[in-house]
């Protein structure tokens, strides 16, 4: 077993569940890091190289972000061993086994993520009657068919503009990982005047200098096709995305896809974080010390849960949209003026933010 132990603090986790069921061969692990704010939302990630590390990292992730958006939620996460684009059939089978076995974890709130959707959400639902990003027709807000995190990476961008030096009319747009956050952060974007000129997938890197057509990359890749078949551009691989000169970089894919061995090769001058931990501490320290302005995950890509959250409470899809705008704006304006007065990283400001919150609601609850 991982040394999960060893990320452990006053803070959490306080569970971590380990469930295999031999029937549907389901295997997967739940954290639940705090649940201070109240009961604990967070996604679902299903892949085949998932770990109880990952778990971990991501609701801890999660306490941090729903405890700064000032939501009444603590933070938890899944995960599910398995490819995400196996057979329909099965997966229903796992997810709803899943679901089956987090019946009674009632301090954990489902949500999709990674390799989960709606309709996974819906069969949760339907086996629990608890779950959130829920499609329309059983009365949720689908958070990532509208892109509620995508467009709370616009409201995040535009409220770090005042510490920029470029104008984000014209700014150079990369999206590493052009999934259901990348393209929704691109198409929210691009209704502000940027330039889309790079984005990736698991196929590769498609890259255009003179500006990509962003509602034709959306259109694709709901085809079911990769960015690669985009017609009128450089077809680079995966790894090429981080090479791309540009104003703005957002991640949007797995942890860790910025470390000490690559971020030398990143050439942006923002980078709103729309995946979780997609930057490792020793990576975003560097980018800080040459002047790359990073708005920590947790603070820029909260639209989702908070999205989660107002479904949760009854709200409707334009509640949800203003409540991100306001949110995301005002938390990101907090941090950056934050980290500016005190010359530390932006993280480092956001951390202490959300942990002060976590710790005086502590003091009222025993979890």
């Amino acid at each position: 077993m991982e040394n999960i132990f060893a990320f452990a603090d006053e803070l959490g986790p306080i569970k971590i569940i380990h469930i295999y069921d031999p029937k549907s061969r389901l295997k997967a692990v739940v954290v639940v890091d705090n649940i201070a704010r109240g009961p604990s939302i967070g996604g679902i990630r299903m892949a085949s190289d998932v770990s109880t590390e990952e778990a971990f990292r991501l609701a801890r992730a999660m306490t941090m972000k729903n405890s700064a958006a000032n939501l009444p939620h603590g933070g938890g996460k899944s995960v599910i061993f398995g490819d995400p684009k196996m057979d329909s059939a099965k997966k229903e089978q796992l997810i709803r086994a899943f679901a089956r076995a987090i019946r009674d974890l009632i301090e954990y709130i489902p949500g999709p993520d990674m390799g989960t959707d709606e309709g996974c959400m819906a069969w949760i639902h339907d086996e629990i009657g608890r779950a959130v990003g829920l499609p329309p027709e059983v009365g949720g807000i689908p958070l990532d068919e509208i892109g509620a995190t995508g467009s709370g990476l616009r409201a995040s961008v535009e409220a770090a503009m005042k510490y920029c030096t470029f104008d984000l009319k014209g700014a150079r747009v990369v999206v590493q990982g052009f999934g259901s956050v990348g393209k929704h952060a691109a198409r929210f974007l691009g209704e502000k005047g940027t330039v889309l000129v790079a984005a990736s997938d698991s196929h590769g890197t498609i890259f255009n200098p003179k500006g990509i057509d962003v509602g034709r990359l959306i259109a694709l890749k709901n085809s079911g096709k990769g960015v690669t078949d985009y017609a009128n551009g450089e077809r680079l691989d995966i790894d090429a995305v981080i090479d791309i000169d540009c104003e703005i970089w957002i991640p949007a894919a797995r942890p860790d896809v910025i470390h000490k061995n690559n971020v030398h090769r990143l050439k942006a001058k923002l980078v709103p974080q729309g995946a979780n931990i997609p930057f490792t501490a020793e990576a975003e320290r560097i980018l800080h010390e040459k002047g790359t302005l990073v708005i920590p995950d947790f603070i820029a890509n909260a639209g989702g849960v908070i999205c989660a959250s107002v479904e949760y409470h009854g709200g409707t899809q334009s509640q949800a949209f203003q409540t991100i705008e306001e949110k995301i704006r005002a938390n990101t304006e907090e941090v950056l003026a934050n980290a500016k007065k005190r010359a530390t990283l932006p993280r480092q400001a956001a951390i202490e933010m959300a942990e002060s919150r976590v710790r005086k609601a502590m003091q009222y609850s025993r979890a």
